[in-house]
C-alpha cells in the first residue's frame, strides 16, 4: 500500500464519531427493561425524565451543556434521581423505559 493510500483510509470504527448530536442521541436511544437499568440506578447514573418532556430534547440539553435548562427541570422535578421506592415499583411492575446514554448519565422515561 502506498503512502498516499494510507492517508486516505477512514478509520470510522476506531476514530472520532463525526455524527451530529442529534444522530448520536438517536444512535444511543432505545427501549430497555428494568434489568438493564438496575446497574445504572445503583451507580447513581440514572436520571428519570418525566413523560411530559421530550427525551431527545432533554438529551440534547445534557449533551450541549445547557446547565440552566437542566437546573430548571431539576427544580420542577421534571428530572429526578430515583430512589429505592422508585426502584421497588419498577421491579414489581417490570417497567420498560426509553433510555439514552449521555455520559456519565443514562436518561430514562417510561416507554409508552
Amino acid at each position: 500500500m502506498s503512502k498516499d493510500s494510507k492517508e486516505s483510509l477512514q478509520y470510522n470504527i476506531l476514530g472520532e464519531d463525526i455524527s451530529s448530536e442529534t444522530e448520536k442521541i438517536a444512535k444511543y436511544t432505545g427501549e430497555v427493561d428494568w434489568e438493564y437499568m438496575k446497574p445504572h440506578f445503583r451507580s447513581g447514573a440514572m436520571i428519570y425524565v418525566d413523560p411530559s418532556l421530550d427525551l431527545t430534547l432533554v438529551a440534547e440539553a445534557f449533551s450541549t451543556d445547557q446547565k440552566e435548562q437542566v437546573q430548571a427541570w431539576l427544580k420542577t422535578a421534571d428530572l429526578v434521581k430515583p430512589d429505592s421506592l422508585h426502584a421497588d415499583w419498577w421491579e414489581h411492575d417490570q417497567t420498560r423505559f426509553m433510555a439514552v446514554i449521555i455520559q456519565p448519565f443514562v436518561l430514562a422515561q417510561p416507554a409508552s
